[in-house]
């Protein structure tokens, strides 16, 4: 399979640079199973979409300011992603520098204290932070929001409530589970009132989430890894919820693999089954992969020749997701993080 097997175009001025004013005021593209027709829709709309007993699960992660600045002693400029943080004030980051900086090189921040290069960790920066507190309280004090690559201007105020979720309180992420960003707490409600269940799992998004894929052959594609915390309450409650004839829909890809990377096999159930789980994934979902954790999947669009693309390909039927996207291109619909959803079902059953 190919890399440009999941390819489109995309006219520039779709790709949206702010959110709308109101969280769920977003389309929803609705893609039933085949050859079912595609539904326009807004994300208003799920309290009538969705049935009582089915479970939403969301992520929690919170997005962190993770972007810094300062300047080699040298002079030049410095520009820090902190992908994640390490023990002992350390970080793994991305710098954007005229030249690569060896073990050893200092860099003074603006905003105060020094970060030292100790290393290389793949595509990564190990960086070593002497700021006089604990990196996360100084991030949060010193940081930028880190708004995807896309969006072509400076975060803003608005910024630091819409690019998070109204329910994030798991800090660790450098990218906003984006499908999770369009439900406000009137819409919850009225998924509560229609008898439809939520849940939670923590996906820390780390930067390597926009790092393109660069290989064409995608069996040579090496996934990032990032953290995932699926707890047992989860997955008892998708238990209970199977159990009673409900679906299980996952908000975000981000969910999605959150959960794939929790089956795992077990007694009565060689094939996996969802467990509860702590650690690190490198799960890579392409078409070919059957996706058995989830019923239904709410996600935004994602960028072509993406590893997301791939996944909602895996999903729903790369011809399915290639017609979807042609009808979003055509409608107008708004592409991104801050663009509009749409809600899958998988091509083999309802």
């Amino acid at each position: 399979m190919k890399k440009s097997d999941f390819t489109y175009d995309l006219p520039p001025e779709l790709i949206a640079q702010a959110p709308l004013p109101e969280r769920s005021a977003s389309r929803l593209l609705v893609v039933p199973p085949a050859p079912g027709g595609l539904l326009d829709q807004q994300v208003r709309d799920l309290p009538r979409l969705l049935e009582p007993g089915d479970l939403l699960v969301f992520n929690d992660t919170r997005v962190i300011p993770a972007r810094l600045f300062g300047h080699k002693q040298t002079g030049g400029r410095v520009e820090i992603l902190v992908e994640r943080l390490l023990d002992g004030n350390q970080a793994r980051a991305q710098l954007g520098v005229s030249k690569s900086p060896k073990p050893g090189a200092v860099i003074e921040l603006d905003a105060g204290g020094t970060a030292e290069v100790t290393g290389r960790d793949g595509g990564f920066y190990v960086l070593a932070f002497r700021v006089g507190r604990p990196l996360q309280e100084y991030l949060e004090d010193a940081g930028r929001l880190p708004l995807p690559p896309y969006i072509q201007r400076e975060p803003d105020a608005a910024d630091t409530d819409r690019y998070q979720t109204v329910f994030a309180r798991n800090a660790g992420a450098v990218a906003a589970p984006t499908a999770g960003l369009h439900f406000d707490p009137a819409l919850l409600e009225a998924l509560a009132a229609r008898g439809v269940q939520t849940a939670r799992v923590t996906l820390h998004v780390g930067a390597g989430t926009f790092q393109p894929v660069r290989v064409e052959d995608l069996s040579q594609h090496v996934m990032h890894a990032e953290r995932i915390e699926v707890e047992a309450p989860l997955v008892e409650q998708v238990a209970r919820t199977r159990a009673a004839g409900g679906r299980v829909i996952a908000v975000g890809t981000t969910v999605v693999r959150a959960l794939e990377s929790a089956m795992q096999p077990g007694p009565g159930n060689p094939h996996g089954g969802l467990r509860p789980f702590s650690g690190e994934s490198r799960l890579f979902i392409l078409p070919g992969y059957r996706i058995r954790s989830v019923d239904a999947m709410l996600t935004n669009f994602h960028l072509p020749e993406s590893t997301l693309l791939m996944m909602v390909s895996a999903f729903a039927g790369r011809d399915r997701i290639a017609q979807a996207y042609r009808h979003a291109v055509d409608a107008r619909y708004r592409f991104f993080s801050y663009g509009d959803a749409m809600l899958l079902f998988p091509e083999d059953r309802a």
